[in-house]
């Protein structure tokens, strides 16, 4: 990437913007950055630890202005962010040994009805009855929402955070502005474990990644700032954009 021209790094820079403020509202960034960086001329190798630093460091901003904005506990989150590192640690285990074709047809055959459902229904994610809970059967709902997602993540992972929110929202029963904020937590604790092993292993470009990391902050900033004013009327179709990007990419690859 030495040979980058200031247009290309512009180019990159707009591109990890964007995806910063789509994986703040709804998670998917990777299926904008992924590309952008391989575009852009970054090794192979180094693709995913790169776009993990950046993206880690975007969602840590996207986290706690969500956090704070809702006033929430992260102390209650923490039992579904551990769920979700049991899952993801079950599920590369799991893809060492399986072929992941048959979640990829899974996924073609629901991603779909998830846009569907989620345009369709213009009421979708605006109440929070998550208070007919209690503490306990919250815990376990969370939990029950993390473990099989974050196994997911480790095993196959586009998406993995339109999932948890989508997860959160149904089971949990939060408005789908709690339930992405849950889902940003969440997320980056199992993001911050998988960047952990991508540092250690070497296998990260580290200033492209700091570099791109404060562009990601900037997008992420804009969209969980978007997404406190505007709620789910900005979250809905964000999601339904990021389940027909995914769609697309898993069809691509498939073929």
């Amino acid at each position: 990437m030495a040979d980058l021209s200031a247009l290309g790094w512009a180019s990159l820079a707009v591109f990890v913007f964007l995806a910063g403020v789509v994986d703040a509202l709804a998670g998917g960034g990777g299926l904008i950055t992924l590309p952008a960086y391989l575009a852009a001329g970054l090794p192979p190798a180094l693709l995913l630890g790169t776009n993990k630093l950046a993206s880690t460091i975007g969602t840590t901003v996207s986290t706690f202005k969500y956090g704070r904005g809702l006033k929430l506990s992260f102390h209650s989150m923490l039992p579904a962010a551990a769920a979700a590192l049991l899952g993801s640690w079950f599920g590369a285990r799991l893809a060492l040994w399986m072929d992941p074709l048959w979640i990829r047809w899974l996924l073609l055959g629901a991603l779909p009805l998830v846009a569907v459902s989620v345009l369709s229904k213009h009421r979708f994610g605006e109440a929070d009855d998550s208070g007919r809970f209690t503490p306990r059967a919250l815990f376990a709902r969370s939990c029950a929402v993390a473990l099989p997602i974050g196994a997911y993540d480790g095993f196959f992972g586009p998406g993995t955070g339109t999932f948890l929110a989508l997860g959160f929202s149904r089971l949990c029963r939060f408005d789908l502005l709690r339930a992405t904020a849950w889902a940003k937590a969440v997320n980056l604790v199992s993001n911050a474990s998988a960047l952990a092993a991508f540092l250690l292993a070497g296998k990260a470009h580290l200033a492209v990644g700091l570099w791109m990391g404060a562009v990601s902050v900037a997008g992420h900033w804009t969209g969980s700032h978007l997404g406190l004013r505007k709620g789910s009327q900005a979250i809905r179709p964000v999601i339904a954009l990021v389940c027909a990007g995914l769609f697309f990419k898993v069809l691509f690859d498939s073929f």
